[in-house]
């Protein structure tokens, strides 16, 4: 029987589904994070454009997108209290322990929700209520509330993979807390600015991407102009600025969580001039099969020398390293990330070198299927920075101090294999609801900016977001107000 295996048959049966759900309600819940972060942000910005201008357009686009970022908010309620939810039920044996250590991440992450939640409402209630700089100056606080919640997630995320603030007394139970040190562990910068600043690239890509779409299809108004521009200008600068970010956070990975990135990078020995490989999988003897070898790239990438020695799996007992298949998932997660990365990057200089010279959008039509596809491309690295993140640090819940295992729920596995496939189905509802919502909205503004007569004359998509309300078609004040006017 092979290592993976006796190291499985030593597990406890509900592991396995426990993980699987936690994995599904957690990669379903993040492709949902990049506009919650971020979108306030960019919606406020069009906002600021639009009072600046006095540019209805770009005010349209602002309320616009506010109603996608309600909506969007509004599931991410469900998806984000469902895991608060399985942390509790899934994993007692790390709250029941350390939740007093690093347990007031959460409670920020969950102060920060609500607040944006207040905000949020307020914003979308200040339409046309409110006078037009009061308005924007109310929803500048939007974007700090949801900065504010990757702030708790992450303190809790980095104290996961770099544990302080603590001593262990005579039972290994924590005494001793420093909060301070508990929240700014040594991963929680690296982590954090990574983050923040793939959250808001993605979100540029996504809101720009379907604009892009817009764009091929014919519609080459200044409408479908400024939606694509404003947020591709914002993920063009960042792109690049990820790039450091992430080679910094992979360095950092390599000195504080040597295992981690020699999973990450498939180093079975403790060696210098270590090769770099491309894809390829780890097997159980530590040979690697398939992908493309590199020589001496790996040690160069971490420490900017051929003589620079890389902890290799193999130096740890097989019961502290992630397995042969788990080695491998993060490895492909990883290069999947960079790969995008580096693709990204250079649609990004794509994009910068037609501005620079003609101050002016690609005229190519394969810019826009490559811009219309980013947003996409964008999430996929995100669902695989936490795959690495997480699958990277096995077997450990709490890296070096709690293994997984450990902290596992008591519920039998058949009953939670049975709540995976109910989450299953309810998430599948509630993001074909999130679809379908989102369809319908776009063929209302599609009517609105077409004057279908199908749209009331006094809809709010029908004029801009300040000022009276035009006159309805039996020549009276319009003062009627549609229920959803304020989306």
């Amino acid at each position: 029987m092979s290592t993976t295996a006796h190291l499985w048959a030593d597990a406890p049966a509900q592991l396995l589904p426990a993980r699987e759900l936690m994995a599904f309600t957690l990669a379903s819940h993040i492709i949902l994070v990049p506009l919650g972060v971020a979108l306030p942000f960019i919606t406020l910005v069009m906002h600021y454009r639009g009072l600046r201008t006095s540019d209805p357009v770009a005010l349209l686009l602002a309320r616009r997108w506010s109603a996608v970022m309600a909506v969007q908010f509004a599931i991410g309620i469900v998806t984000g209290t469902v895991l608060s939810f399985e942390f509790g039920l899934l994993w007692p044996g790390m709250m029941g322990r350390w939740g007093d250590v690093f347990g007031l991440g959460f409670g920020i992450e969950a102060w920060a929700f609500f607040l944006e939640a207040i905000l949020i409402a307020i914003y979308l209630y200040g339409w046309r209520r409110l006078k037009p700089k009061t308005h924007f100056w109310l929803g500048v606080p939007m974007p700090i509330a949801a900065l504010m919640g990757a702030f708790g997630i992450i303190a809790a995320n980095s104290w996961m993979n770099t544990p302080q603030g603590f001593t262990l007394d005579a039972n290994g139970r924590p005494v001793n807390v420093s909060v301070q040190q508990a929240i700014f562990t040594p991963m929680f910068g690296p982590q954090y600015w990574h983050f923040v600043v793939a959250m808001f690239l993605t979100a540029g890509y996504v809101v720009a991407g379907v604009y892009a779409v817009g764009w091929l299809r014919g519609r080459r108004d200044r409408y479908h102009r400024l939606g694509f521009t404003v947020p591709f200008t914002l993920a063009t600068i960042l792109t690049p600025v990820q790039f450091f970010l992430g080679d910094n956070i992979a360095r950092q990975v390599f000195i504080k969580q040597p295992i981690k990135f020699a999973a990450a990078e498939l180093v079975w020995k403790t060696d210098t001039h270590v090769p770099e490989y491309l894809f390829g999988r780890l097997q159980e003897d530590g040979s690697i099969k398939g992908g493309i070898k590199i020589p001496q790239l790996d040690s160069i990438l971490a420490g900017f020398s051929p003589d620079t020695k890389v902890t290799g799996l193999s130096s740890v007992p097989a019961s502290d390293r992630p397995t042969a298949t788990q080695a491998t998932i993060a490895h492909w997660a990883f290069d999947i990330m960079a790969t995008i990365g580096s693709v990204l990057i250079l649609l990004a200089l794509w994009y910068a070198w037609c501005w620079w010279r003609h101050r002016d959008l690609p005229k190519s039509r394969w810019f826009f299927r490559c811009a219309a596809v980013a947003g996409a491309a964008s999430i996929a690295t995100v669902e695989c920075g936490w795959i690495m993140t997480e699958v990277g640090r096995q077997p450990w819940i709490v890296y070096q101090n709690m293994r997984v295992s450990e902290a596992v729920t008591g519920t039998p596995a058949s009953s939670l294999w049975m709540m995976f496939g109910l989450v299953v189905v309810i998430y599948v509802l509630i993001f074909g609801a999130f679809l379908g919502v989102l369809l319908k909205m776009r063929t209302r503004w599609r009517l609105a900016d077409a004057g279908s007569a199908r749209v009331l004359s006094d809809s709010p998509e029908t004029d801009t977001p300040y000022g009276p309300r035009p006159e309805t078609a039996a020549g009276a004040p319009g003062t009627r107000r549609d229920p959803g006017s304020e989306l």
